[in-house]
């Protein structure tokens, strides 16, 4: 089925040369077409093909479903008196849970090391501990965010609908209550993180309580802190080698210059020409040896790779990095271009820009062998 496709692609391009020359083809298949003819062990026949074919600039898309056949086949499918059942399946009636669930977390920091334990208690009863270690840098009130945000998610994971939180940190307890501001960074993305965890429960409450009130957690957060390794198998440990929060937000910001890869980028991604009527020919015809993939340009080269293209400033480095880097050897201009070439990078005028730089090396000048002087008779 694979040769009988591709077959039918070449017959199509021989057929219509002409455009296939001067345009990007779409196929719409369902097949990997693109990825069988790229495989570099094709043999036989296909290979033949996919060295002809690989000539086009052909781009590979899955083909769309058809819309409207989907659309009647289930009319057709669904009969009048099965629209009720399927609005029913398809919008239920909420079943609302009102059995509350009761959370007990503590934090602990000190020289050995942070911790966090939690207790959750179901409503029949059932009692489920749980203990942190945490395994990075954390002051008490960050630990005792840990712990709370740690029990909310494990009570998500029970499918809890309705919590009552009881903390022995009072910090904790107002910040998320709202009667206390959160000052500084690490406390405001701990407070955030909270209300989006809680925001995920049908009710929710917190109750401030006294640290002999909570003796359970606590002793389980200093458990984990201090000596984690030999505790009982039905006490479960995670290991937290980063915070809940990014603490530190960097924002990568890409400033991209135009340069003689601009025009060619908006044709083979976006189709778009520039005004001029000669220009937009020439760059249909440049384009015709040049690929797209995962956002970078490459030129295409007769029975070798393809090439990354590269700008001006990306060009003066690798110049002067092959030409007199930690290993360079001053080799002239066009051992610096075969190199470059050999490593995968492209870009147009590479030997005249190479002469260009060379020039300036003052090493090259000053160890220049002198030619030998002719002897006048």
């Amino acid at each position: 089925m694979i040769e009988k496709l591709v077959l039918a692609l070449l017959h199509a391009s021989r057929r219509l040369r002409r455009y296939f020359s001067s345009h990007v083809i779409t196929v719409l298949t369902n097949y990997h077409l693109g990825q069988i003819l790229s495989k570099p062990d094709v043999a036989g026949c296909l290979a033949k093909w996919a060295i002809e074919v690989g000539g086009y600039n052909i781009l590979y898309k899955p083909r769309p479903a058809i819309k409207g056949q989907v659309l009647a086949d289930f009319a057709t499918e669904v009969p009048v008196d099965k629209i009720q059942e399927c609005e029913a399946i398809q919008n239920p009636i909420p079943v609302f849970d009102n059995r509350v669930w009761t959370l007990h977390t503590d934090g602990a920091s000190n020289d050995d090391g942070a911790g966090a334990g939690l207790r959750l208690v179901s409503p029949d009863n059932h009692e489920l501990t749980y203990a942190i270690h945490l395994d990075f840098k954390s002051t008490n009130n960050e630990a005792e965010y840990e712990a709370f945000l740690a029990g909310l998610r494990f009570a998500l994971k029970m499918e809890a609908k309705n919590l009552e939180a009881h903390v022995d940190s009072k910090l904790v307890v107002e910040q998320v209550n709202g009667h206390y501001d959160a000052k500084g960074e690490a406390m405001a993305l701990y407070l955030e993180q909270a209300r989006t965890l809680i925001s995920q429960f049908q009710t929710f409450k917190i109750v401030h309580i006294n640290r002999g009130e909570n003796k359970h957690a606590d002793a389980l957060s200093k458990l984990a802190a201090t000596s984690f390794k030999h505790l009982a198998k039905e006490v479960c440990i995670e290991v937290l080698s980063n915070p809940s929060v990014l603490l530190r937000q960097v924002n990568i910001i890409e400033v991209g210059n135009p340069s003689w890869m601009s025009p060619i980028i908006t044709y083979l991604q976006h189709g778009k020409l520039p005004e001029g009527r000669a220009e937009a020919r020439k760059i249909q015809n440049i384009a015709l040896n040049y690929e797209m993939e995962d956002g970078i340009l490459y030129r295409k080269s007769f029975m070798g790779p393809l090439l990354r293209c590269v700008d001006k400033t990306d060009a003066q480095y690798l110049v002067r990095e092959i030409h007199e880097g930690l290993c360079g050897i001053h080799a002239g201009p066009r051992m610096v271009v075969a190199k470059i070439m050999n490593a995968g990078y492209y870009w147009p005028g590479m030997h005249v820009d190479a002469v260009e730089l060379l020039r300036k090396c003052a090493a090259c000048q000053r160890h220049v062998p002198n030619p030998p002087s002719k002897k006048i008779p």
